[in-house]
């Protein structure tokens, strides 16, 4: 790829499972199709290392339909600016990319969500996805003890991953109360295929101690943690470990979609029955619009990609499937909402932003995150406020108000030639 500038009637940012069918119903249209992601491989985080020999059904289908469909892969391809109408400003392998068109699908996904509690910036400490992914990369977790904490499916995920590695997962603490977790898993009747992965995620997890309705109050350690403490409210204990995967549900991504003017409801890009945002020509699909798995995702690209391309009569042929995978998505956040007593785990001294080591005590005098940002620096730092953003909000209320580029770090060059 040597041009600096490239034209598509659809561009879809984000090569999960949404944008990967967004991608692919649009291309089949006919149309001139991109799908960019900023890393070289297909299938995001939750279909990351199958692309070249799948084991995952849907994964194998998708990548295959992707690769028949006529649809262009910009890999290793980041998004840094959106400043005029049409047009992404993007940098691929450190060159920059001016990218036109016609319809843009966002499908940016999400991240993992951190609570900051005393001794969560301790080395060792650590989201349950991150550590898988390491592990996944190479990272030496074998007869390693760790001990998994938080909320959501994804600990059912990431306990699995790191066993296959050969840790050994000791515990795993979950925030929401056990009726909480079993009457989602009674629900899951209504789609078989996610009770069939659910039971064998239960028998391959069957030797790990599973804790409902508790939380971690402290890490403890000096270079590295060595224990964690967790509370139900009632009494408290201590676990040794040598790594502490922790993270409470997802986060959408909607930097870019805030970049572009798109509205938000509730922290996730508004859209219509089409998927549509309210920018004109401008669609968005999967956790950015709500946190809902790979199947609604797959479901909600499709229906952005056909709506993206004026095939309404086929995107409204998916309704009835979307509404389905909405309701599911309705009850996981119901199930795993996070309780109350997590806004208090921080205490004074606790570190919110890791980038410039900003306190919580140093973010009590303001009232929003505007003002933290310009009389503390929080949310300055290499990350952008991806972290302590969602934190605070959590914490004390504040929503970012606005977004600048660059949108991801970026080289000067690749600015200057905007």
């Amino acid at each position: 790829m040597t041009e600096t500038s490239l034209d598509f009637d659809v561009v879809v940012v984000g090569a999960g499972p949404a944008g990967l069918a967004a991608a692919c119903v649009a291309a089949e249209s006919g149309c001139r199709v991109a799908l960019v992601d900023e890393t070289p491989w297909l299938g995001g985080q939750i279909w990351r290392g199958q692309q070249a020999a799948p084991t995952q059904p849907p994964a194998r289908k998708w990548f295959e339909r992707f690769r028949k469909s006529g649809a262009l892969l910009l890999d290793h391809t980041c998004v840094i600016a959106a400043t005029t109408p049409g047009l992404l400003l993007a940098e691929q392998d450190g060159q920059a990319r001016q990218i036109r068109w016609n319809r843009l699908i966002l499908a940016t996904g999400a991240r993992e969500l951190f609570l900051p509690f005393p001794g969560w910036t301790l080395p060792g400490v650590m989201g349950p996805g991150g550590l898988l992914s390491l592990a996944k990369n190479g990272w030496p977790v074998k007869n390693k003890r760790i001990v998994i904490a938080g909320s959501g499916p994804l600990l059912l995920a990431a306990a699995e991953g790191l066993l296959k590695q050969g840790a050994n997962v000791i515990t795993a603490v979950e925030q929401a109360p056990w009726k909480n977790a079993a009457g989602f898993s009674v629900s899951l009747w209504r789609h078989p295929a996610k009770l069939c992965q659910a039971a064998k995620l239960k028998l391959k997890l069957r030797d790990v101690q599973w804790e409902f309705g508790a939380w971690p109050i402290v890490a403890e350690g000096k270079e590295q943690i060595r224990s964690v403490t967790f509370t139900n409210g009632q009494r408290t204990w201590s676990t040794e470990c040598d790594f502490l995967a922790c993270g409470f549900g997802l986060v959408p991504n909607v930097e870019l979609p805030l970049a572009l003017g798109c509205e938000l409801a509730h922290g996730f890009v508004k859209v219509d029955k089409y998927q549509a945002t309210t920018v004109s020509n401008i669609f968005c699909a999967g956790e950015p619009t709500g946190i809902g798995g790979a199947d609604c995702a797959l479901v909600e690209g499709q229906v952005a990609g056909l709506a993206a391309t004026n095939k309404l009569l086929g995107a409204e042929g998916l309704f009835h499937e979307r509404s389905a995978w909405h309701r599911f998505r309705q009850r996981l956040s119901q199930a795993f909402a996070l309780r109350d007593q997590l806004k208090t785990l921080a205490t004074t001294e606790t570190i919110i932003c890791r980038c410039e080591d900003v306190r919580l005590e140093q973010l009590r005098p303001f009232s929003n995150w505007r003002e933290a940002k310009l009389q503390s620096r929080c949310g300055m730092g290499p990350c952008q406020g991806r972290v302590c953003g969602p934190a605070t909000r959590h914490l004390l209320g504040w929503d970012p108000d606005s977004v600048r580029p660059p949108i991801s770090p970026a080289h000067v060059r690749s600015l200057i030639s905007s």
